[in-house]
């Protein structure tokens, strides 16, 4: 099931990379632009509890989605819909590398289980 599910965060990912190649950007772009939501990371330097939040939020697909619908279709604005496209994606990656969403007991703690236990 483990790969099952790698396998499906990985074609999430090409999907993501799918979507971007429909914007008027540069491929490589992608490649600079996927690790911008580790910014999010930053939160855990004012402890768990915001730490896990702030990532979350930078993690979400949920949020990635519903960025890219609100540039695309209500707003027509380009940057919503590549930050959405980079959420969506970025959050593919982690998951598909075994980071998940983060519990307030600390980094290492995901919905995929403990970092470094997998």
């Amino acid at each position: 099931m483990k790969t099952v599910l790698k396998l499906e965060e990985a074609m999430m990912l090409l999907f993501g990379l799918f979507i971007f190649m429909q914007l008027d950007l540069q491929w490589w772009w992608f490649l600079i632009l996927i690790l911008v939501p580790d910014i999010g990371m930053v939160g855990y330097l004012f402890g768990n509890k915001l730490g896990a939040t702030i990532y979350n939020i930078f993690h979400h697909k949920g949020i990635g989605i519903l960025l890219y619908l609100i540039g695309a279709s209500f707003l027509d604005m380009p940057i919503l819909k590549l930050c959405g496209i980079i959420i969506f994606s970025h959050s593919a990656l982690d998951r598909m590398l075994g980071y998940g969403l983060k519990y307030e007991k600390g980094f290492k703690f995901t919905h995929l289980g403990e970092i470094g236990n997998n």
